[in-house]
């Protein structure tokens, strides 16, 4: 399965490995999404089997370098970390409302998936990490990806106060970037020596 395989990935990367050694095709790495946080390299495993419109929208920000930047403006401790609002405000997105992609892929410790308002069809471009297992979520919003290495990095994302979860001077994705799109490079996360 991919994941097996992005865990040998994620292990490599650690060791600041070449990815084009590593047992992966194209489009693996197509679907594979690098979140580099100030402590380290997040890796995810994006799932077009369950949401293909949303996994093909966060692709294009990504590869427009909308990420790189972002604040996480809503972190909640033993729920989640929310970022992609380019305003920090948690009012913001990139213009785009997608439908959604619901399904019955459930919302455990390491879930990556859309944010939206009340209106089922209105996720945009934020999205939350999940930190804890939230079964209350599943089934209403779209479940896009896996962390499959680097949970410890998003654990240590600066928490919110009060209910609401908004954080003053928050901590942000300092660049996010496709696998595919890197192959061949050495690739650190920003924390390790020379990175």
């Amino acid at each position: 399965m991919v994941s097996s395989m992005l865990k040998s990935l994620a292990a490599g990367l650690t060791g600041g490995l070449l990815l084009a050694a590593l047992p992966l095709g194209a489009e693996e790495h197509d679907n594979v999404l690098f979140l580099d946080l100030a402590s380290g390299r997040v890796v995810i495993e994006m799932r077009p089997d369950l949401a293909p419109g949303h996994v093909a929208r966060i692709k294009e920000l990504v590869r427009e370098g909308f990420y790189d930047g972002v604040k996480f403006h809503r972190v909640i401790e033993g729920f989640m970390a929310q970022t992609g609002d380019p305003t920090g405000t948690g009012r913001g997105g990139s213009g785009k409302k997608l439908r959604a992609e619901f399904s019955s892929e459930p919302h455990v410790r390491g879930t990556l998936s859309m944010a939206r308002s009340r209106d089922p069809d209105s996720a945009d471009s934020q999205f939350f990490i999940v930190l804890d297992d939230a079964p209350h979520l599943d089934g209403q919003y779209t479940v896009w990806g896996k962390v499959v290495e680097g949970m410890e990095f998003v654990d240590a994302i600066k928490l919110g106060r009060g209910g609401n979860g908004i954080v003053r001077d928050p901590d942000i994705v300092v660049r996010a970037l496709i696998a595919a799109d890197v192959d061949g490079e050495i690739k650190k996360s920003p924390a390790a020596p020379g990175g």
